[in-house]
C-alpha cells in the first residue's frame, strides 16, 4: 500500500518516521513545505505542494491536523483527487459529527474512512507506540491495520464512524483528572516539606502509579514544563468534549475545572507549555 501523511507536527513527524521505516510511506504534505521538503529528503520519499497532488497518487492518506475546521479543509481537498477505493484515516483529535462529516463527503468520492485518534503524547508517536481507537468499518480497518501498526502499540475498533473520537474524549477527560490529581498532590508533598523526588519514588510503585506520574512528575516539580502534549491542545480537546458531554446531558464539572484552570495558565502564555504545567496553578494555591 502506498501511504500518505498529512501533518507533521511534534506527533505528524515521529508517525512518519516510523512508517517510513516499515516502508510504507511515499509521501508527505505540511501546510509549510519547507518542513515536508526536509522530511522528505531525511527519509527518500516525496513532498508534496498540495494535498490534492498527495491524494491523486495514494492507496492511503493519513490525516494529522490540529482543528476540525482543518479536518473538513483537508477533506475536501483529498475529494478532489483521491481515487476510489482508497482509504482516509484521520488520525486527528475532533468531534464525532466532523468525523461524520468527513466520511459522508468522502463516501461521494467511494472513499472509505475510519476516525482514529490516537494516545500517547509525543514520546508514543517518536517510538511507534501509540493506543489508537478506531471508528469505521472494521472490514476497512483489517485492510490497513498493518500501515497503522507501523505507528501503534494497540489498536482498538470501537464502533461506526465517530466512535474513536467519541473514546478520544473519554482519553482527554480522564487525562485532565489525572493531571488534576498529580499536580495538586505533588504540591501538597511540597508544602509538607517532604523529599518530592522520595514521595514520587515510592507513590509510582503503589495503588496510585500512573504514566503521567511516572513521565512527568519529576520534572514538574523543577519548573519544566518541555511539551509532550501541549496544554493549549487539551484546552481545544476538552472543549470537544464539553461540547459533546452538554449534547449527552452528562455532567462533567473536572472538565469544566480543567479548562478554567487551563484558560488562566494560557492567559499568562503557557499555553504551548506541557499540560503539567498546571503544577504552577497547584504551587500557588498550596502556598496561599
Amino acid at each position: 500500500m502506498r501511504v500518505g501523511l498529512i501533518g507533521l507536527g511534534a506527533m505528524g513527524l515521529g508517525m512518519a518516521r516510523n512508517l517510513a521505516k516499515a516502508g510504507y510511506l511515499t509521501a508527505v504534505y505540511n501546510r509549510t513545505f519547507s518542513k515536508a521538503e526536509a522530511l522528505a529528503a531525511e527519509l527518500q520519499i516525496q513532498a508534496c505542494e498540495t494535498i490534492e497532488q498527495l491524494a491523486g497518487q495514494v492507496d492511503v492518506v493519513l490525516i494529522c491536523v490540529s482543528a476540525d475546521k482543518d479536518v473538513l479543509m483537508v477533506v475536501d481537498a483529498i475529494a478532489k483527487t483521491i481515487q476510489p477505493g482508497s482509504v482516509a484515516v484521520d488520525m486527528s483529535t475532533v468531534s464525532s459529527e466532523t468525523a461524520t462529516v468527513a466520511a459522508q463527503k468522502l463516501a461521494e468520492k467511494n472513499t472509505a474512512f475510519l476516525d482514529a485518534p490516537v494516545s500517547g503524547g509525543v514520546e508514543g508517536a517518536n517510538k511507534g507506540t501509540l493506543a489508537m481507537m478506531v471508528g469505521g468499518d472494521a472490514q476497512i480497518l483489517a485492510r490497513v491495520r498493518p500501515v497503522l501498526a507501523a505507528m501503534t502499540a494497540r489498536i482498538e475498533h470501537i464502533g461506526g464512524v465517530g466512535a474513536g473520537q467519541a473514546c478520544k474524549a473519554v482519553n482527554q477527560i480522564m487525562c485532565a483528572g489525572i493531571n488534576q490529581a498529580v499536580t495538586e498532590a505533588l504540591a501538597f508533598a511540597e508544602a509538607q516539606g517532604l523529599p518530592v523526588e522520595k514521595v514520587i519514588e515510592v507513590v509510582s510503585g503503589g495503588a496510585a502509579g500512573n504514566w503521567f506520574l511516572d513521565h512527568r512528575g519529576k520534572t514538574m516539580i523543577q519548573n519544566q514544563f518541555p511539551p509532550g502534549f501541549k496544554l493549549a491542545l487539551h484546552h481545544k480537546d476538552l472543549k470537544i468534549a464539553q461540547h459533546m458531554a452538554q449534547h449527552a446531558g452528562v455532567g462533567c464539572p473536572l472538565t469544566i475545572a480543567t479548562l478554567a484552570d487551563y484558560a488562566k495558565l494560557m492567559a499568562k502564555g503557557y499555553g504551548d507549555e506541557d499540560i503539567s504545567a498546571l503544577y504552577r496553578l497547584k504551587q500557588k494555591r498550596s502556598s496561599n
